[in-house]
């Protein structure tokens, strides 16, 4: 499940695969200068993991790795890039 939080807008960002094992790579639909925030939460809504990264002019991918600590199960992937923010569910696989 993806959502929005900001109404009216058009989704920012896109994971190339809902499942992961260590590495999860984000495709940017319409990337801006700022920075992009990166949150994974377990099911419990527990922070796991971390990341902001400044996001290179004509770029359009950012890489997350060292993952693959993290035990297998769902994760929420809360993501933010200037005012915009949105959500998604990921299977961390074995």
């Amino acid at each position: 499940m993806i959502t929005n939080t900001k109404t009216e807008r058009t989704m920012f960002a896109k994971v190339k695969s809902p499942t992961f094992i260590d590495v999860l790579t984000l495709e940017l639909v319409a990337p801006i200068r700022s920075s992009l925030k990166a949150i994974l939460r377990d099911e419990k809504g527990d922070e796991c993991s971390r990341l902001e990264a400044s996001v290179p002019k004509g770029d359009n991918t950012v890489t997350w790795k060292g993952l693959n600590d993290l035990p297998y199960g769902i994760y929420t992937l809360e993501l933010s890039q200037g005012d915009d923010e949105m959500k998604m569910r990921l299977v961390k696989r074995v």
